[in-house]
């Protein structure tokens, strides 16, 4: 259960890192930027795979049961 609690944190703090990363970069919309713009320079920044991968955590943690036999 510990593991479980301690991951579930790990995530979310990936996820917010991320996020307010993501959410930092939407000033380019308004420099000039358009949107295709800005998800091909998302793709190309370690932020976002930072997002997606405590997504996924909380994801698998949440929905997953790993009960012990």
């Amino acid at each position: 259960m510990i593991v479980r609690v301690t991951m579930l944190f790990i995530g979310f703090g990936l996820a917010v890192i991320g996020g307010v990363s993501i959410v930092a970069y939407l000033n380019l919309l308004t420099v000039g930027y358009t949107l295709l713009d800005y998800l091909q320079f998302l793709i190309g920044r370690i932020e976002f795979y930072v997002f997606l991968l405590g997504l996924f955590i909380i994801w698998g943690i949440i929905y997953f049961p790993f009960r012990k036999k």
